[in-house]
């Protein structure tokens, strides 16, 4: 549910994203935005008309209890390296209740050999 939920959202098809997954009391940690479902939902459906080419991967998923932790890379430009994005998310009786973002600008010149992936 969780990476569909966020691989809909990446798509642009945030409304379906939400109608689908989310609790009608939703509220998240993002920084940027307000805290309520109505103020995130806004952002993503502009980031979506902004970045529609945007590319979405998530590459490691954990679970544990009602909560779920994505880490995925994140291209908003074709040619950029992208961000490690880091999502926990809470569940209520299986929809989504309360999420937390991280991300991380991908360096192009990183001395690391192993990478973020």
């Amino acid at each position: 549910m969780a990476i569909h939920f966020l691989t809909l959202t990446a798509a642009g098809k945030v409304d379906e994203a939400f109608e689908t997954y989310v609790t009608a009391n939703f509220i998240h940690h993002n920084q940027y935005f307000k805290g309520d479902r109505t103020s995130l939902m806004e952002a993503m459906k502009t980031n979506a008309i902004e970045m529609p080419n945007k590319q979405f991967e998530v590459k490691m998923l954990m679970k544990e209890d009602d909560k779920v932790m994505t880490y995925s890379h994140i291209q908003l430009k074709q040619d950029e390296v992208g961000i490690a994005v880091v999502h926990i998310i809470r569940f209520e009786n299986e929809k989504i209740a309360e999420m937390w973002d991280l991300g991380q600008v991908i360096a192009k010149d990183s001395p690391n050999e192993n990478g973020l992936f």
